[in-house]
């Protein structure tokens, strides 16, 4: 019998992905979204769509809603949560401290109960790797977190606390590192970017366009949450682990923007703006930990920027 992947967040960007393939490896997949308008729901839809064309239905659910919550893991009784459900985005935080405070951390703590209630024993959550901003690069996951820059970085951190001390028997976060392409989200970089060159709209740099990321494309990420989702189901002992799940390289923020030039033959009219304070200046993963369970993320930059622009292109029907 296929084991039962009940996944929070489903309608977005990584939790569709991730959906597709557990789905194409034989796993039971359900899930659940409360689709709220951090950016166009309209998106969201249409991942549920496509989700539903391989029989994958996303009911409406609200993890701040602790009777609805308990009711739904109660119902589907899965042998494993793949907890993606949160509200996103750095500078975004910065200003709307208190939706990332109900949906990240009391969101968070209301999953957790029902999944120890209805004996959940295995739970994946993401964190994000700005819970390691400051330290020395490349970030690993064994150094001490400091003091955390936004309110969505503290949130995440707060997660890996809540199930650090929950009766969950086995639980592993994954760090995410710029995670980009086909059904990204609107509000990062290369979607954003990619709208405003489009239609001739300025794109802002912060730091004056010295910056610095990690990109992880999609494919790699799922590739390794597959490895993580069997490693969870394999071992009877307990586990509380984390783990830096990116790409390994850092990619110069105007180097990334020069890809997207490319690759819509347009190019970006650009405003240098003073560093966002919630912002890190470079992310960078070291992978080690993940390596030895087999992760090998194989998509470059090139690559994985080509893959969204042409679904950009055919998605939206603008070139």
């Amino acid at each position: 019998m296929s084991k039962k992947v009940l996944i929070t967040g489903m309608a977005g960007f990584i939790g569709f992905h991730t959906a597709i393939k557990l789905n194409s490896l034989g796993y039971e997949v359900c899930g659940l979204d409360n689709y709220n308008d951090y950016y166009e729901v309209e998106l969201k839809e249409a991942r549920t769509k496509e989700l539903a064309k391989i029989n994958i239905d996303v009911k409406r659910c609200d993890l701040r809603d602790a009777k609805m919550t308990y009711d739904f893991i109660e119902e589907q009784k899965p042998d494993i949560v793949i907890h993606l459900a949160a509200y996103a985005g750095v500078r975004h935080s910065f200003n709307n401290p208190m939706s990332y405070i109900e949906n990240n951390i009391l969101g968070t703590q209301n999953l957790i109960i029902a999944c120890e209630k209805n004996k959940v024993d295995n739970v994946i959550y993401a964190s994000t790797s700005c819970v390691m901003a400051g330290n020395e690069m490349p970030w690993k996951e064994d150094e001490p977190t400091l003091h955390q820059l936004n309110p969505y970085g503290y949130t995440k951190r707060t997660n890996e606390c809540q199930f650090k001390t929950s009766k969950v028997y086995r639980n592993i976060g994954l760090r995410f590192f710029t995670v980009y392409g086909p059904w990204g989200r609107p509000d990062m970089a290369l979607f954003s970017f990619s709208r405003a060159i489009l239609k001739g709209e300025e794109i802002g740099l912060f730091n004056y366009g010295d910056m610095k990321r990690d990109f992880t494309y999609i494919d790699d990420i799922v590739q390794g949450m597959s490895i993580v989702v069997n490693r969870i189901l394999s071992v009877d002992i307990p586990l509380s682990e984390i783990y830096n799940i990116g790409y390994g390289q850092q990619v110069e923020l105007i180097d990334f923007v020069k890809e997207i030039e490319h690759n819509f033959g347009r190019k970006a009219t650009i405003e240098y703006l003073p560093k966002h304070p919630a912002d890190s200046q470079e992310t960078w993963s070291d992978t080690t930990k993940l390596q030895a369970l087999g992760y090998k993320p194989t998509t470059s930059i090139k690559e994985g920027v080509k893959r969204f622009a042409d679904w950009y292109k055919e998605f939206y029907g603008e070139a």
